[in-house]
């Protein structure tokens, strides 16, 4: 029958369980948060409390829409982190229970390895569009920025990253200062598309090798605004979309420079995207565009695989299954790790 992964994903604000038919996908369920929107931004407590109402229903319903039942279940994988920890303890406890109960392996899954790999989920056996070994990964989210060189499904190493804030949260905190609502960065994304991305001019970071640094650009787009909004109070309302796409493409620029030069330094022509701000358009028509110039063969994930989710997390377990990685059932969650 193959090898039957079930994965469940709780790291921030979605629950999602899902099933996997060796490197196959058969369901993927994933339940938001929207109570999140009233505050701005995530709140750990009220995430962990959702999480314990919807991960049985979630696995529930994984499991019905793959067409299978518990016992042809082969082993159960879990993000351990990093992330929210009272999220990661409803994911981490759940998994745990059932895995007891059932009489499964536990496979413990690095949520930031399980972004990459979400390059290798098939949504059929004729599927064969992923990278070739080795290749480099930008991974940007709200907490993390960086570029990775995977060696195979499980060797990866990071060659730069962020020394403050990520890419995602610069989009998300910059939306904030102009007055949008939560989540920013999809809604900059829809504004830069009416506007003129050469409108103004932001300071861009000058970091060594390859590593990024955004907390910059988001003093210098406060007080660009601070400044703007004394000498005509409308002023954002008047240039919303040109902010956005002005904004927009100075972040895709600072990451782009530095993919390129990990690039040129590795000799890697394979670019991946992985991680939510994978999905934002102007980043994936930059990486498209330079694909071309650079004579890249890129692989830019579908929308559904760039938020947190649990088909990466079984793809994850699958490959580890493969090895024998088990864990213990006195595994913990960790809500913060190098990589």
């Amino acid at each position: 029958m193959g090898v039957v992964i079930l994965g469940i994903e709780s790291s921030c604000d979605d629950t999602s369980a899902a099933v996997f038919k060796d490197d196959v996908i058969l369901s993927n369920i994933v339940a938001n948060q929207d109570v999140h929107k009233a505050y701005g931004g995530v709140v750990p407590e009220l995430a962990s409390r959702a999480h314990q109402q919807n991960i049985i229903p979630v696995v529930e319903k994984a499991i019905k829409d793959a067409g299978l039942s518990r016992d042809q279940i082969d082993a159960v994988a879990f993000t351990r982190g990093p992330g929210l920890m009272g999220s990661l303890l409803v994911g981490t406890s759940f998994a745990k229970a059932f895995a007891l109960a059932n009489e499964l392996p536990l496979i413990e899954v690095n949520h930031l390895h399980a972004h990459v790999l979400a390059h290798f989920i098939k949504e059929d056996e004729n599927d064969t569009d992923q990278p070739d070994f080795p290749f480099l990964c930008l991974l940007v989210s709200g907490g993390n920025s960086q570029i990775i060189v995977v060696r195979n499904h499980l060797d990866m190493e990071i060659i730069g990253q962020t020394i403050d804030d990520a890419a995602g949260e610069a989009f998300d905190k910059c939306a904030k200062v102009m007055g949008l609502p939560y989540p920013g960065g999809p809604l900059i994304d829809k504004l830069a598309k009416e506007g003129n991305p050469d409108a103004f001019t932001f300071s861009k970071p000058r970091i060594k090798d390859l590593d990024y640094s955004f907390s910059g650009l988001k003093t210098s787009f406060l007080y660009f605004l601070r400044d703007e909004l004394k000498k005509n109070e409308n002023f954002i309302e008047e240039n919303k979309a040109d902010i956005c796409a002005s904004l927009q493409k100075t972040i895709i620029d600072i990451l782009m420079t530095k993919v390129i030069k990990a690039a040129n330094d590795t000799g890697i022509k394979q670019i991946a995207l992985a991680g939510g701000v994978s999905a934002n358009s102007g980043l994936r028509n930059k990486l498209t565009e330079l694909a071309t110039e650079k004579k890249w063969k890129t692989f830019i994930p579908k929308f559904s695989y760039t938020t947190d989710n649990a088909a990466m997390i079984a793809i994850n377990g699958y490959y580890k299954y493969l090895q024998k990685e088990f864990v213990s059932q006195d595994v913990a969650p960790f809500a913060r790790t190098e990589f």
